[in-house]
């Protein structure tokens, strides 16, 4: 279970990105997370995983309480929160399955991971994980040989490995065509499906938010201010979340990319 509870962000320079949010995922429930670019959208994401750090409130996964960790603590959790990325965050000289295994880095010796020589049931599991994704046959590729949609697609398996109790997912369909934005978020929506965990998703396109989702989040000016269903959202909730005249946009934007979010998430 996720429970998020008064979650504030204000930056150095004053900026009020979140402002007392509260959020309970009771079990294996995809949301979406919408709103207008400058919502706070990405900074509440990378908030419950720490790559962004709260001013004020309180996470818990299953009853920890990731605020009050230490270094040590984060870490532990971390292993545990997969995370999947707009940008798709690999490491392009290295070939897909050694992407994917890096999956594993947390638990693994430091030796281990610096000679690259991971348990076989890792090794195993990375096949398995790819053969998912619909990446079977190229673990030998570099992930720099790949199409958008197949990066993304590394991530995801990546994001696996790590046998996650939660997945965080940052604008994973921006930089990707439609049909392929399609096929990348339902393969994330069956995959928290089949592993029984939630998952929260950070999209700017809302027609695929209410295609995919079983619950909406809409955020505007760093607040929450709508929780439901898909079917709920109407042309009021959207005029809520994105302006009274603004909100038609909303199936046309592109992605957000807060301001302060990428240089404090690569500082942690």
């Amino acid at each position: 279970m996720l429970e998020i509870d008064n979650l504030t962000k204000t930056y150095a320079d004053g900026l009020q990105a979140l402002r007392g949010c509260s959020l309970t995922v009771p079990g294996a429930e995809v949301v979406a997370v919408i709103g207008p670019s400058g919502a706070g959208k990405s900074t509440f994401i990378r908030c419950i995983n720490r790559l962004v750090t709260p001013t004020g409130g309180s996470i818990r996964l299953d009853g920890t309480e990731i605020t009050a960790l230490g270094e040590r603590g984060l870490r532990g959790v971390r292993r545990h929160i997969g995370m999947i990325f707009q940008e798709y965050n690999l490491i392009e000289r290295l070939t897909v399955m050694e992407n994917v295994l890096a999956g594993r880095l947390g638990a693994v010796s430091f030796m281990q991971a610096l000679l690259r020589r991971f348990p076989q049931a890792d090794v195993d599991r990375a096949f398995e994980l790819l053969a998912r994704v619909g990446l079977e046959g190229y673990e030998n590729s570099r992930a720099d040989a790949l199409s958008g949609g197949q990066r993304q697609r590394v991530g995801i398996a990546r994001a696996l490995m790590q046998e996650p109790r939660l997945l965080l997912v940052d604008e994973p369909t921006s930089s990707l065509d439609p049909k392929v934005a399609r096929s990348i978020l339902a393969l994330i929506c069956e995959l928290a499906s089949e592993l029984g965990i939630p998952a929260l998703i950070n999209i700017h396109d809302v027609g695929l938010a209410l295609r995919f989702a079983r619950r909406v989040i809409g955020l505007s000016a760093g607040e929450i201010v709508f929780d439901g269903a898909p079917v709920e959202v109407d042309e009021a909730a959207l005029s809520r979340i994105y302006g009274a005249d603004d909100w038609r946009d909303a199936f046309r934007q592109e992605g957000e990319e807060d301001r302060h979010v990428a240089g404090e998430g690569m500082a942690s």
